[in-house]
C-alpha cells in the first residue's frame, strides 16, 4: 500500500471521553484530528470513550480532515480491544492509528499484523500507522522503528512530555524552553556576560527527523502545554519547522491556526521557489549547464527544495479550494 501524502500541518488532539469536543472536531480546521483513547482519558472512562469514538467515526462527516485514533499503550489490557473494536466497527472511516510509546519495531509489527487480520476479515482498505517516539528506548531505536513497516507507517511524532519523563529531564513547560538550558558568553570588558537560551529538544527532534526523511516518513512535533501562550507555541513550531518537521500537535483548538500558519509556506517563499524553477527551465531551454538567480548560483539542492515547497503549496491550495 502506498502511504498517502496527506497534510500534517496541524494535528488536533480530542479526548474520546468528551462527546461535545468529538462533535466539533471535524470542522475545527485541523489537517488531522486524532481521537484520543490514551492519556486524555481516565481509566474508569476507557470503555465509554471507545464507544464514543466509534460513534463519532460513524456519525460525523470527516471529509474536511484526516482522522486518526490514538490507542492505549501496548503494555495495557485496553490496547487490543481498542484496535479490534474501533477498526471492526468503524475502520472504514479511519485514516490512521496512532501508537503511543513505541519502543521498538516489534511494536509496529504487532499493530500492523492485527490490523491486517481485521482488514481481511471485514474487507477494509489498509489503515496507516503513526508512531509516537516518547521514550528513551523509542529514541534509541528510532531508525529501526522508521524502517519497520514501509507499507503502513506514515509518520513519527515526538512526544515531548513522556520523553522528558523517560529520560528524567528537568522541564518547566511541556514542549517549551527551559532557562537552565542556556550558555553564558565570555565576559565583556565591563565584566558583563550575556545569557542565551537553547532548545532543549533540538537533538531529539533532529534525530527523529533524520530517521523519518531517510525512510519517506512525515516528522511531526508534539504538544506545547501552555495553551495561554500563543507566542511560545509559534516559537516552538518554528523551531520544529526549521529542523524539518512538517506539522505540530494542537492540544487546544486555538493552536490549530497557529500551526497552519507556521507550516504553510509564505508568499515570499513561494515566489522565490517559482522563480528558481522558472530560471532552471530557462537555462535548460538555452542549453546552459549552470543556473543563476539574482547573481547567485542555484544548485541541485536549491531546485529540490523549491520543488518540494511548490508541491506543498499546491497540496494546501487543493484542499482549500
Amino acid at each position: 500500500m502506498a502511504v498517502k501524502n496527506r497534510l500534517h500541518r496541524s494535528e488536533l488532539a480530542v479526548p474520546g471521553s468528551n462527546p461535545r469536543m468529538l462533535e466539533k472536531a471535524p470542522h475545527a480546521g485541523a489537517d488531522v484530528v486524532f481521537l484520543d483513547l490514551e492519556d486524555a482519558v481516565a481509566p474508569d472512562d476507557k470503555e465509554q470513550a471507545r464507544r464514543n469514538v466509534i460513534d463519532a467515526l460513524n456519525t460525523y462527516d470527516w471529509s474536511r480532515c484526516s482522522v486518526s485514533v490514538r490507542i492505549n499503550g501496548l503494555d495495557t489490557h485496553y490496547c487490543y480491544r481498542d484496535i479490534v473494536e474501533v477498526v471492526e466497527q468503524a475502520g472504514g472511516h479511519l485514516d490512521t492509528i496512532l501508537i503511543p510509546k513505541v519502543n521498538g519495531p516489534e511494536d509496529i509489527h504487532f499493530v500492523a499484523t492485527l490490523l491486517s487480520q481485521i482488514e481481511a476479515a471485514k474487507g477494509l482498505k489498509p489503515i496507516n500507522l503513526h508512531a509516537l517516539i516518547e521514550t528513551a528506548a523509542g529514541m534509541d531505536n528510532v531508525r529501526e522503528i522508521a524502517r519497520a513497516c514501509p507499507e503502513r507507517l506514515e509518520a513519527l511524532v515526538f512526544g515531548v512530555a513522556d520523553y522528558a519523563a523517560s529520560i528524567q529531564a528537568r522541564t518547566t513547560n511541556i514542549g517549551g524552553a527551559n532557562p537552565d538550558y542556556a550558555v553564558l558568553t565570555d565576559p565583556f570588558e565591563d565584566g558583563h556576560r550575556e545569557r542565551h537560551w537553547g532548545d532543549q529538544w533540538h537533538f531529539a527532534i533532529a534525530r527523529m527527523v533524520v530517521a523519518c526523511r531517510a525512510n519517506g516518513l512525515r516528522p511531526i512535533d508534539g504538544p506545547y502545554g501552555d495553551i495561554g501562550d500563543p507566542d511560545g507555541y509559534v516559537a516552538a513550531a518554528k523551531r520544529a519547522a526549521a529542523l524539518g518537521c512538517e506539522g505540530k500537535w494542537a492540544i487546544h483548538p486555538s493552536q490549530i491556526e497557529l500551526a497552519n500558519q507556521v507550516f504553510t509556506p509564505s508568499e515570499q517563499e513561494v515566489t522565490k521557489a517559482r522563480r528558481i524553477l522558472a530560471a532552471m527551465e530557462e537555462a535548460a531551454r538555452e542549453g546552459k549547464g549552470a543556473v543563476s538567480l539574482d547573481g547567485r548560483l542555484i544548485d541541485a539542492a536549491s531546485i529540490r527544495m523549491a520543488e518540494n515547497l511548490i508541491a506543498k503549496i499546491d497540496q494546501i491550495q487543493a484542499r482549500q479550494g
